[in-house]
This record gives structure tokens, C-alpha cells and sequence, in this order.
């Protein structure tokens, strides 16, 4: 069967099958009609013979009768009729009605069946048909001639019957034989002329085909494809001329996009460039004058160009030349890009060209055009550019080359992409050189004031102890603190408490010699390290610091002037710490030593404060871990009630430690516990012991629990969370996590996976002092946040400060905007309750709500008091 596929497969096998198959239907169903119609015939002529023998045998005895028969003779008739037809195929017998016998008697003859009473009884003529035998029954009525004789019958009695019967099937079977014999006959004639047709068609075809092949097989290039025609070749028929001159016009239209293969070749060699690595960022001059050399080898590219803007002063160019070309060439050529950058609309009119740098890819070649120089046409025909991220730190890109390959438009358009691909490259190369240069920059420096940052901070810390270690010299250490700044902050806004700030670090700088470190190390605190200082030197440049900072004045939105003050704190290596924490301690807490002296102060650590410290930090260290390992962490919980009816329908958790007999707040414990890095393990006996209080009391709210960024980069905090939900039959969607946007505002990207993650396991999410930072609504525009706590600056002042009081308006309305809910925070009397009431707040925390405490509580009597009256008054 699968050989007979494929034989039906090719041209010769399916024009044989087509031919046989087709005039094989034609004959047989020619046949079998004209056999049908054949015997249709005979059938016919059967029936007209059989009446015209009823017909004449009895008119002969009628003509007989008339003449007065006696029974002999009568007798005699039907003997000689019957014998008449003895051999032929037809059989007559006449059968004699009862009125006739009642004349002459009855006398022998056959039992009359059905069809002969039936013809009796109706005197009509009946023909039949029955399994290839012919039957026709003739009555045979009296005529008024009859009467003489028959006077008991009427003109049309019936008087007898001719009963004529033929049978058919010899003659059908001859017939069919006949069919039969004349069917294999033709068939073997048609079989040989489709064998005939089949070589005959195919042999012109094929012939005609092979030649086709052979030109195809010839074609070994571009060269070859492009000399390829077969538009005079004739294939013998219409329809093949037709198929084939459509291949022939496809085949002209492939030559105008066929391209050479060293040309696809050397674009595939230069996609595998695309692995930019840092060695060739580090040296990416060597680089394009590599790529310079290869581009040559598909065709003649005399230069590539580079053009960069630095910051707004101006641009450089750099030009790389395949080969040494002379002065004047360089100089006619610098005129030329000069000229055409003037005219580039995304170049700054009048912002000239600082630098050009001319480099040489191969400078050991010596060739003809080198030694001639190039000509203004060679360089002004053929042209390539590409912009480049203009005007920050991106640039434009150029490579000229020869002009030869303008009189092939496909080889143009291709090489085209070629360079595009190849000066997005450079450019590529170029621009992350620059962006390396400004990461390591920005990798240290604090971008608000360009100072070290934090992390630069502890490096040089660490470097400046193991250098006094080396030369046996000692150091001081500043921490300082800016004075008031939240409090500018929230009133005038971040925008211009970034302005504070950097007045500030500008201060600091003004104040210290250029070998002093200065960082900004968070916030608004800073740090100054001063190499080979001691307490009368560091004492020297905090006083200088303080004299500076009266002169400084700045000028409010408003229009009001505020003066910056700080408190600082002073450590001084190794006297006061012999690693870079315990030194940085030691000037933490002189800070803040300075702080509580009423800021705007100095601190310097006293003989006996030294050991007090740093006792007093190790204890902290190790009442934490006691009290993880004793789980004395407890939850509190701070009710927060609807404000709709009062109810409390939320709780805060926060944290606790269990002292002794009394409770202390874990606030004043948390930088240690951050420091020793246990934050994250507090966090999660808290949130354990607070499901489990839950459970046992069968609360049915909400439960907010405050975030440390630490749990950001817990890998499995939410994991842990949510198996913790699970054991103790808390539904995730009553667990709201809050996270301070002023605490992750340096981690947005892991934030931003954090929440993803935390709403896909079901919990909500909810944004504390919302409205304090400057990343407010960006967190609005792309987290999904359920809750948000407005500032409690905000609400605590909005009965007396208007801006406060249109923050707070505004915060309501894009919160039901955007379907949040709204929680205000420090609610602490019923003035202030009534007024956010009024503003559309959906709920309420302070402590003239609650205050924090062990239990979770279901109602409060004074709450279910106040609100009874808010209704009775309307409100």
C-alpha cells in the first residue's frame, strides 16, 4: 500500500492514474447505460410481439367463427395454435370463458389462475413482468357478429382469454455476455493508449523539469542566482509556461534582496559582540578600533566617530581613522563634522565642540589612499549616523564609508542594518563607560549633597582606624544631628527640607580642612572623620561648625526665615573605642547626650562615661537575647475604632519587653536589636504570641502589625507569617502589615516585590505616616494599598493650622477617590475626634481612643457613650 502511495506520487503514476481511472468511468458508465437501454428495447419489442400474436390469433378465429365452427374444429385451432409456437419463445395457450362452453360444451384445457379470472372478470388487457418472464393475457370480447351464434352474451362479454407468455432470460444473459466480452476487450485498449499518454506527457515534462534543475544546481553564489533566467525555456503546455514564468518573476524579485554571505556572515560575527564585558568598557577605545579593522573586511569604512556632550558645556569628538591619513585630512575632516552636527537639531546652537581626539586602528598600514588623503566627496557621500540619548549621557555616533556600495540598494539596505547594529554598539559601550564612571561615583556619594554616604562612611572608618594603628597616630570622630528638622520638614515641605539639608552639608564643608571626610550617614545626620585630631582639634572645627551655622539663613515658601542649629558628638580614637562600632557608638550617644542638654550643644564623652556606655549598650545587647531566649517579647495591642459607630473593629499590635515586674517599650531597645541583627527574630515572636492571644480570645478584627525594614530582605518573613495565620485559624485578610515609606524609600524595587508578595498570599497592606515622606503617591500610584495612616503631625495640628488642615482634606479625598481607607493617628481629644469624623476619616487611633494595653477589647463604654451622643446631635 505504501509502495502504490508512492507510485501514485509521481508524474508519471498520477497521469496514468488520472488517464485510466477517468476513461475507465467514461466506458463503464457508457456501458452499463447503453446495456440498460439495450434491454429496455427488447423488453419493449417483447411486449409489442406478444399483442400483435393476441391481436392476430383472434382475429383468425374470429374470421373463422364467422364461418360456424363446430367444436372439432374449434378443437383443432387451439391445437394448431399452440403447435404453431412450439418453437419459438413464446408459449399460447387460449382459455374458454363460460358463456362459450355453454355452447359447445365444456371440454379439457388448464386451471385458469388469478390474472386469467382477473382478465375474466374485467375484460381488460394485462401485461406483467415476473422474475425475466413476460406474460400478457389478451380477453377476447364478443362482437355484434357473435350474437348469431352466442345469444346468451352481450357485445364486450368477455368470451375467452389468450394467455401469451416469453421468457427473457436467455436474451438477457446473451446480452450481458456480449457487454461483458466487449468491457475487457476495450479496457485492455484503454489500459495500453493511458500507458502510451503517460510516457508520452511525462517524457516532455520531465524533460523540461530536468533542465530547470540542472540551471538550479549551478547556482553556487549571488553571482550565479543574479544570471539565473529561465523565462525562454517552454515546458510544451500553456499551464506549465504559465506556473514557471511566475516562478521566473519570483526568482527576479529575490535578486533584488539576495546578499552575499560573507556579509551575513560578518553581521552574525558582529551580534556576537553584543556580550559587552567589563574589559571592554575599561578599554573601549581598543575596542571600536577592533571593530573598526573587521567592518573592513566586507567593505572600505574609513573612519568611525564618537560624539558626546559633557554636562552642558560642550561636546567631544573623538575620530577613529583605519589607517594614518594626513593633517590636512584630518582638518578638512574635522571641518566637515563639525559643519554637520551645527546643522543637527538635537545639537544646542552655540554649544561648541571642547575636544577632538584623533585615533589610528592599524597605523602600520601603508596604503595608497593613505598617503593621497581622502577627498571632501569620499567624505561627504557616504555617511552614517545614530543619536544617542542627547543631551544626558548619550551621544552621537558616526562611521563613514565608501560610496561604491550606494550602486546596490539590497547590498545598501543590508550593510545599513549592519551599521546600525554597529554604532548602536558603540554607543552602547560608550554610554555604560560613562555610567560606570558616574556609578562610582554615586556608590559613595550621597546624591542629595554629594557627600560619602553610609556606606563609604564605615569603609573609611574602618581604613582611618588601621592607618592610626600603622603610623601610631589617633583621630576624632563627629556625629551631628540637625536640630528641629522634622519639625521643618512637615511644615514647609521635603522639597524644601532637601534645600536645609544640603545648606547644611555646604556649612560642613566650608568648616573642616580638604582631608576631612564628611558623610551624610542618614537622614539628617551627618558625620565628620578628622584624620590626626584630637579632643582640642575636634572640640576646634564643632565650634567652627556652630559659628557658621548662625550666619545661615534661609528663606521659607512662606516667606519666613529659619536658622539651623545642631547637637554634636564627639569621639576620639582609640581613647574612646577601639573598633569602628564602638567608636561610632561612643559618638551616637554624644549626640544625643548633647540633645538632651537642650541641642544646640556639644558633647564630649567624661572619663566615667566611657565604661557607662558602653556598659549600658552590652546590657541592652543582653537583655534582648535573654529575652528572646526567655520569650519575654509581649504583644500590645492599641484599639482604633470606626468612626462611622464607634466600634472597634481594629487592632494595632505593637511590642513590648517583660522586665521584671514592670513592661518597658521595645522602642528604646530597637537600634541595638538592629545592630546585633535580632529585629526580625523579635518580630516573629510577637506576631506568634499576638495570633495566638487571637485565637484564645476569639477576636473577629483586624489586626495591623508594623513592619521593620528588616523583614524586607527575610527571604521567608511572609512564608513564616502566613504559616502562622494558618495554625491558628487567622484568615490572611485580617492581617494588615504597615510599612513607613520614610524607612524604605532607598529600597523601592525590594519593596516593591515585598508588597506583590504579601498580597498574593491574601494580607493587606497599609502605609503609616502617609503624607511625612516624599514617596507618598508615588507608593500610591504603584502598590496595592488597603489603608492609609495619615501623619499624625497632620491631624494633631489641623485644628489650628490651616495647610495641615487642607493636608488632611486632601488626603480624604484621593483616599475615597481611589476606594482606601483612612485611619487618622493621634487622636488625642474629642475636639479633634469630632473634626475628622466630619471629614470623611473611616476610622480613629490615639489615646483618647485607647491606649495600648494586653487584652484586646470589644468595646469601650466611654467611646459607646460619645458616639450615642454624636447621633443624638446629628453629627
Amino acid at each position: 500500500m505504501d509502495r502504490l502511495k508512492s507510485v501514485l506520487k509521481t508524474l508519471r503514476g498520477f497521469v496514468f492514474s488520472s488517464i485510466l481511472a477517468v476513461t475507465l468511468a467514461v466506458f463503464f458508465g457508457v456501458t452499463l447505460v447503453a446495456s440498460i437501454l439495450y434491454e429496455n428495447i427488447i423488453a419493449r419489442q417483447a411486449e409489442q410481439t406478444s399483442s400483435s400474436i393476441a391481436q392476430q390469433t383472434f382475429n383468425s378465429m374470429f374470421q373463422v367463427m364467422r364461418m360456424g365452427w363446430t367444436r372439432q374444429q374449434l378443437e383443432d385451432f387451439l391445437d394448431a395454435t399452440r403447435s404453431s409456437f412450439e418453437s419459438s419463445p413464446f408459449e399460447v395457450e387460449i382459455y374458454r370463458g363460460e358463456l362459450v362452453e355453454a355452447l359447445f360444451g365444456s371440454i379439457d384445457q388448464p386451471q385458469k389462475d388469478a390474472d386469467i379470472l382477473q382478465v375474466f372478470a374485467s375484460g381488460e388487457d394485462l401485461l406483467k413482468e415476473t422474475n425475466g418472464m413476460l406474460r400478457r393475457v389478451f380477453p377476447m370480447q364478443a362482437r355484434a357478429e357473435c350474437l348469431s351464434c352466442h345469444m346468451n352474451v352481450q357485445v364486450g362479454d368477455v368470451l375467452g382469454v389468450i394467455d401469451i407468455r416469453q421468457d427473457m432470460r436467455p436474451i438477457s444473459a446473451e446480452v450481458r455476455r456480449n457487454n461483458i466480452a466487449m468491457f475487457l476487450g476495450f479496457g485492455v485498449l484503454i489500459l495500453l493508449l493511458a500507458v502510451f499518454l503517460t510516457r508520452h506527457v511525462a517524457r516532455r515534462i520531465q524533460a523540461s523539469t530536468d533542465g530547470f534543475k540542472g540551471r538550479l544546481e549551478q547556482v553556487n553564489s549571488v553571482k550565479d542566482f543574479r544570471q539565473l533566467d529561465i523565462s525562454k525555456d517552454d515546458f510544451h503546455f500553456h499551464e506549465l509556461n504559465d506556473a514557471f514564468q511566475s516562478v521566473n518573476l519570483l526568482v527576479e524579485q529575490l535578486k533584488d534582496v539576495a546578499v552575499d554571505k560573507d556579509i551575513l556572515e560578518f553581521e552574525i560575527r558582529l551580534l556576537g559582540k553584543f556580550i559587552i564585558t567589563s574589559d571592554i568598557v575599561r578599554d573601549w577605545r581598543e575596542f571600536i578600533k577592533d571593530l573598526l579593522i573587521d567592518i573592513n573586511t566586507i567593505l572600505v569604512a574609513h573612519s568611525l566617530v564618537t560624539v558626546f556632550q559633557v554636562e552642558d558645556e560642550g561636546y567631544e569628538l573623538e575620530i577613529f581613522w583605519r589607517y594614518n591619513v594626513p593633517e590636512a585630512t584630518r582638518q578638512m575632516f574635522e571641518a566637515v563634522v563639525t559643519a554637520q552636527l551645527s546643522k543637527h537639531p538635537h545639537f544646542h546652537q552655540g554649544v561648541p565642540i571642547l575636544n577632538i581626539v584623533h585615533h589610528v586602528a592599524d597605523p602600520t598600514r601603508d596604503e595608497d589612499l593613505a598617503s593621497a588623503g581622502l577627498t571632501l566627496k569620499d567624505i561627504d557621500l557616504q555617511t552614517k549616523s545614530l543619536l544617542l540619548e542627547t543631551p544626558k549621557i548619550g551621544g552621537v555616533v558616526g562611521i563613514g564609508v565608501q560610496s561604491e556600495m550606494a550602486r546596490d540598494p539590497i547590498r545598501h539596505m543590508v550593510i545599513g542594518s549592519i551599521l546600525t547594529t554597529l554604532l548602536n554598539l558603540v554607543g552602547s559601550v560608550k554610554a555604560i563607560y560613562k555610567y560606570t564612571r558616574d556609578l562610582e561615583y554615586y556608590a559613595t556619594r550621597d546624591p542629595l549633597t554629594s557627600l560619602y554616604n553610609q556606606r563609604m562612611f564605615k569603609e573609611l572608618l574602618g581604613y582611618e582606624i588601621g592607618r592610626s594603628d600603622r603610623h601610631n597616630v589617633g583621630f576624632a570622630l563627629l556625629m551631628l544631628d540637625l536640630d528641629n528638622f522634622k519639625t521643618v520638614n512637615d511644615r514647609y515641605g521635603h522639597s524644601f527640607g532637601d534645600q536645609f539639608l544640603q545648606a547644611f552639608a555646604q556649612v560642613l564643608e566650608e568648616s573642616v580642612r580638604p582631608g576631612d571626610c564628611l558623610a551624610r550617614y542618614g537622614g539628617d545626620e551627618f558625620t565628620i572623620i578628622l584624620p590626626d585630631a584630637g579632643e582640642e582639634q575636634a572640640h576646634s572645627v564643632s565650634q567652627r561648625i556652630m559659628q557658621h551655622l548662625e550666619k545661615l539663613v534661609l528663606t521659607t515658601p512662606d516667606g519666613n526665615n529659619v536658622r539651623a542649629t545642631s547637637s554634636i558628638g564627639i569621639a576620639v580614637y582609640p581613647q574612646h573605642g577601639k573598633n569602628p562600632t564602638d567608636l561610632f557608638v561612643m559618638a551616637d550617644n554624644m549626640m544625643y547626650k548633647a540633645k538632651r542638654s537642650g541641642k544646640n550643644a556639644i558633647a564630649f564623652p567624661a572619663e566615667d562615661e566611657v565604661a557607662e556606655v558602653f556598659k549600658e549598650v552590652g546590657e541592652k545587647s543582653q537583655l534582648i537575647l535573654s529575652a528572646l531566649d526567655e520569650r519575654r517579647i509581649v504583644p500590645y495591642f492599641q484599639p482604633i475604632i470606626d468612626l462611622k459607630n464607634g466600634n472597634i473593629v481594629i487592632h494595632e499590635l505593637l511590642m513590648r519587653i517583660q522586665l521584671a515586674d514592670k513592661v518597658v517599650s521595645a522602642f528604646e531597645f530597637i537600634d541595638v536589636a538592629e545592630t546585633i541583627g535580632v529585629v526580625h527574630k523579635m518580630d516573629y515572636q510577637l506576631i506568634e504570641k499576638a495570633f495566638d492571644q487571637v485565637q484564645r480570645q476569639g477576636y473577629q478584627g483586624q489586626l495591623f502589625i508594623n513592619l521593620s525594614p528588616r523583614s524586607l530582605i527575610i527571604g521567608e518573613f511572609i512564608a513564616k507569617v502566613h504559616r502562622l495565620a494558618m495554625e491558628h485559624q487567622l484568615s490572611t485578610e485580617r492581617v494588615v502589615f504597615e510599612l513607613t515609606e520614610r524607612e524604605t524609600v532607598s529600597n523601592m524595587a525590594l519593596l516593591e516585590k515585598f508588597v506583590l508578595d504579601l498580597k498574593m498570599e491574601g494580607f493587606n497592606f497599609a502605609i503609616d505616616d502617609f503624607g511625612s515622606g516624599f514617596s507618598s503617591y508615588h507608593y500610591i500610584k504603584h502598590f496595592p494599598i488597603d489603608v492609609i495612616k495619615i501623619e499624625g503631625e497632620f491631624i494633631r495640628n489641623m485644628l489650628v493650622d490651616e495647610k495641615y488642615m487642607a493636608f488632611v482634606k486632601s488626603i480624604v479625598t484621593l483616599a475615597q477617590s481611589l476606594g482606601m481607607k483612612t485611619i487618622a493617628e493621634y487622636v488625642e481629644d474629642e475636639a479633634v475626634l469630632r473634626a475628622v469624623r466630619e471629614l470623611g476619616v473611616d476610622y480613629a487611633q490615639g489615646y483618647f481612643v485607647g491606649r495600648p494595653g494586653p487584652q484586646l477589647i470589644s468595646h469601650d463604654p466611654e467611646m459607646d457613650a460619645l458616639f450615642a451622643q454624636l447621633v443624638q446631635d446629628g453629627q
